[in-house]
C-alpha cells in the first residue's frame, strides 16, 4: 500500500470514529505512521482529505456494485443486486463506512463543507439507480414509475436503513433484508 493510501485509510477510520470535527491531521499522520507534513503534501488540508476520503469510498462502492450487477438478467434483478451490494458494502466496511454517513450532503457533522461537491458525488449513486430502473421498465420487470423520483426514494430507503443500523439503538442488520424486500415489492410489475 502506498503512503497516500495508508493516509487515506487512516483518515477514513478516524473520520468514521471521531467525525470531521474530532479528527485532526496530526491524528491521521500518527495512525498512518507518517510525518505530519506528508498528510498535507498529499491532501492539502483536512477538508480536502475528508472529501477525498468520502469520494474514494463512493468510487470503490460503485465499482463493486457495477461489477456485481454484471450478472443481472433484467432490470428488477439489477435493482436487487444494487441494493444488496450497497448494503453489504456498508457492513463489510463497518469501521470506515461511517465516514460516508458523516460526509453525506444530509449530515450536519460539518456544515461548512462544500455541499455541492459532496452532493454531486452522492448523485452518482442515484444516477446509477435511475439507469437500472429505466432498464427494468424497458424489459418489463419494473412497473412504470417516475424514474427520477423513484430512484431518490430507493436511495433514501437505503440511506435510512444504513443510518438506523449504524447510528441508532435499533441497529439490527436484518433491517437491510426488509429494505430490499420492500423496494422490490414496490417496483415489481
Amino acid at each position: 500500500m502506498s503512503k497516500r493510501d495508508e493516509i487515506l485509510a487512516a483518515a477514513q477510520a478516524l473520520f468514521a470514529e471521531y467525525g470531521y470535527a474530532g479528527t485532526t491531521m496530526r491524528m491521521i499522520a500518527q495512525k498512518a505512521g507518517v510525518a505530519f507534513g506528508l498528510v498535507s503534501h498529499y491532501f492539502g488540508n483536512k477538508e480536502k482529505l475528508f472529501l477525498v476520503a468520502g469520494h474514494e469510498m463512493i468510487d470503490a462502492m460503485l465499482a463493486l456494485i457495477r461489477k456485481d450487477m454484471e450478472r443481472a438478467r433484467n432490470g428488477l434483478e439489477a435493482v436487487d443486486i444494487f441494493v444488496a451490494s450497497y448494503l453489504g458494502y456498508t457492513l463489510a466496511n463497518r469501521d470506515t463506512f461511517p465516514t460516508l454517513i458523516r460526509c453525506s450532503p444530509f449530515s450536519d457533522d460539518n456544515p461548512h463543507l462544500d455541499r455541492q461537491k459532496i452532493g454531486a458525488k452522492f448523485r452518482e449513486l442515484i444516477e446509477e439507480i435511475e439507469k437500472i430502473l429505466e432498464r427494468g421498465i424497458a424489459d418489463g420487470t419494473v412497473a412504470e414509475v417516475p424514474v427520477r423520483d423513484c430512484a431518490l426514494m430507493i436511495y433514501a430507503a437505503m440511506v435510512g436503513a444504513v443510518r438506523t443500523v449504524f447510528l441508532s439503538p435499533f441497529g439490527d442488520p436484518a433491517l437491510f433484508d426488509e429494505t430490499r424486500r420492500f423496494i422490490l415489492r414496490s417496483l415489481r410489475r
